[in-house]
This record gives C-alpha cells, sequence and structure tokens, in this order.
C-alpha cells in the first residue's frame, strides 16, 4: 500500500475512534452486568420464581391472570399478555391505555395456578438504570439512534484498523508483544494484537447492536406496509372497545400453528396490534426457534382466525440479533465467554486511548513512518 493509501486509512482509524471510544467504554460497561441479568435479578429478588410443582400439572386458562390484574388496577387497560421463556409463568401489562408507549404495571402470575407471583417494579433500580444507559442514554428514541450511529464508527474503525495492521506485522510475528524499548510500543503491540484477534467478535456485537437500535424504526415500518395490508378490511371501522377472551384468542392461534407455542398477545389497540384484533405471537421451542416469531392475527369479535403471515426478514433479522449481541442464547459458559471478550474490548479502547493521549501532536506523516518502519 502507498504511503498516501495509509494517511488515509490511517486518518479514518484515528477519528472515527476517537468519535466513538469514550461511548464505547460506557456501552463496555453497561454491557457487563446486562448479560448476567436474569441472574441477577434473581440474586436481587426482583426475579421472583414460580413454586415448584410437578411437571405434568395443568396450566390455567390466561383470562383468569387478566381478570386478577384488571382488579388489582381497575383504571387501567391491558397491553398484553407474555409468556416467560424459561419458567411456567405469564406476564400482564397494564398501561393508562392500552396503546401507551410502557406499561404501568407488569404482573407476574403462576401459569398453573393464576396467582400473582410478584409485581415486577417498573423504571426502577439499578439494572434498569443500566440497561437504559446501555440501548439510549437516557436519551428515548434519539439516543438509541446515536448508539446505532455510534456502532457504525466502531465499525469503520475497526475495518481501518484491519488495513493498517497488515504493513504494521510486515516485520513482526504475529502476537508480538514487545518488552524491551518505549512503553508506547508495548502498548501498540498491545492494542493491535487484542484489536486483531477480537476483530470477528467485535463485528458481530457491533453489527447486531446496530441492528438492535433499529427496532421502533423497522416495527414502525412493519405496521405501515405487511400489518396495514392485512388489516385493510377493517379499514374505517371503530375500535372494539370490549374485546373478547385472550385464552380463547391464544388456542385459535395455537390450532393454526399447532408446531409452535404462544410466547406473546397483544391487546386490540396496543402498539403490537390493531385496533380490531387480537396478535398473537407464536414461537418455536427449540434454541433458535424459539427467538423467532409468527404473528397470528385473531378478530377480536368473533375471535376466529383472520391472517397469519411470516414476519419481515428485517424483523427476523432482529429477533435473531438481540440474543446473539448478549450471549444469551447458550446458557452460563457462553455468558462467562461474552464476559471475558468484553474485558478484552476495554482493554482494546483504553490502550488506544492511551496511544493517542501520549503522542501528542505529532504530524500524521510521522506516524506512518511509525507503522511502516517501527519494526525495523
Amino acid at each position: 500500500m502507498t504511503a498516501r493509501g495509509l494517511k488515509v486509512w490511517y486518518r479514518v482509524h484515528k477519528w472515527t475512534s476517537l468519535a466513538c471510544t469514550l461511548f464505547l467504554l460506557v456501552l463496555c460497561l453497561t454491557g457487563l452486568p446486562l448479560i448476567f441479568k436474569d441472574e441477577i435479578g434473581v440474586w436481587s429478588g426482583t426475579t421472583v420464581l414460580p413454586p415448584e410443582m410437578a411437571a405434568d400439572t395443568p396450566l390455567t386458562s390466561v383470562d383468569r391472570m387478566v381478570e386478577d390484574a384488571r382488579r388489582r388496577r381497575p383504571g387501567d387497560k391491558v397491553m398484553y399478555v407474555s409468556r416467560s421463556d424459561d419458567q411456567p409463568a405469564w406476564f400482564v401489562g397494564m398501561g393508562k391505555t392500552v396503546n401507551a408507549p410502557e406499561p404501568t404495571a407488569v404482573f407476574k402470575y403462576d401459569a398453573r395456578t393464576a396467582e400473582m407471583i410478584n409485581d415486577v417494579p417498573q423504571r426502577q433500580g439499578i439494572m434498569f438504570t443500566i440497561r437504559a444507559l446501555h440501548v439510549d442514554l437516557f436519551s428515548g428514541l434519539p439516543g438509541t439512534l446515536f448508539v446505532g450511529a455510534v456502532g457504525l464508527c466502531f465499525v469503520a474503525a475497526m475495518v481501518s484498523g484491519v488495513v493498517l495492521y497488515a504493513p504494521f506485522m510486515r516485520k513482526l510475528a504475529f502476537g508480538t508483544i514487545r518488552e524491551r524499548g518505549r512503553r508506547r510500543a508495548r502498548w501498540l503491540d498491545l492494542h493491535n494484537f487484542l484489536g486483531i484477534v477480537l476483530t470477528a467478535w467485535l463485528l458481530v456485537v457491533s453489527a447486531t447492536g446496530i441492528i438492535n437500535t433499529l427496532t421502533i424504526p423497522l416495527l414502525g415500518v412493519w405496521k405501515r406496509t405487511e400489518l396495514a395490508d392485512m388489516t385493510a378490511a377493517w379499514r374505517g371501522q371503530p375500535p372494539i372497545e370490549t374485546p373478547g377472551s385472550a385464552q380463547a384468542a391464544a388456542d385459535t392461534a395455537k390450532a393454526a400453528v399447532p408446531e409452535m407455542d404462544v410466547a406473546f398477545v397483544g391487546y386490540p389497540g396496543g402498539l403490537f396490534s390493531t385496533p380490531h384484533h387480537f396478535m398473537v405471537f407464536m414461537r418455536g421451542d427449540s434454541a433458535l426457534t424459539s427467538r423467532l416469531l409468527k404473528p397470528v392475527m385473531i378478530d377480536a369479535e368473533t375471535g376466529k382466525l383472520t391472517d397469519s403471515r411470516n414476519l419481515p426478514w428485517y424483523l427476523t433479522a432482529i429477533l435473531v440479533a438481540k440474543p446473539l449481541h448478549f450471549g444469551d442464547y447458550g446458557g452460563l459458559p457462553l455468558k462467562i465467554i461474552w464476559v471475558l471478550l468484553d474485558l478484552a474490548t476495554i482493554v482494546v479502547l483504553v490502550s488506544g486511548l492511551q496511544l493517542w493521549l501520549g503522542r501528542g501532536r505529532t504530524p500524521v506523516e510521522a506516524k506512518i513512518a511509525e507503522l511502516e518502519g517501527l519494526a525495523s
């Protein structure tokens, strides 16, 4: 590569790295506890487990839980009913309106007895603060999109770093970290070695993080396109004020897609449904298909199936990206690996910052000469 090309790639690497390093440190540090969010929930007591019962204990009707939630908050509307991923439990979300941006209360129920297990804390606690900082920097959708832009900046920094790594390694064996000489050279060796080793993982985590930041905009695209087409026959009709049975809607959806299980029931008028339908989201029972959802639309007045279609590729990508981003699809061993890789990424970021602070305002030409001749 010519010196001119190296200068261009160096400038790309320098400025994209500087633009995103501090934000990435925040994301890495907040991401560490989020990897263990389920375990922390149990340890802290915010996640209360259902009592032990025989594995063949039959499940009760979801409607019993909905009625109990309505008695507890008579002024609120039921927004959704959601099934726990790994426990015999359901969550009933209540809001001031059915289409509220977030619930005011979420009650967790035993799926076998319809007994309330606990009132899940909303918008409070250290884990909520950490998640809000990680997802949107306490700034809502604009903050989420900004986090996505940080991810794009980091991808550019990684690609440019890979390009610059080859000329640097021309005269050094792979993995060399020089013990003698200037301290800055050791920082540079460590930064380059960890950076190139972590490149594949960093690209995966960055790409899935960027995809996750697009959830709300892409959900809006789905509503304006495919969901609008699915509900065209009801356009102009008044919304359903008193929907029927959520359990009946779930049973109808299960009969339509018997190879999948009910994961979520959105009430008519909610963010995940239409003014005239229950939207039942079905999921598979394997490690991979349990992350994928299939919407089944049920008429809220008659309880009949009206439509069922696979989600578009961009929403499927989001569903796959979420567990991959936090490494929570492979149990505790994978979570530990994710933590170690996260810690190594923090070292990469800190070493890069240290290199920049230690170099002062050395001209770019000198830095390119260093890349070309540091190993000589």
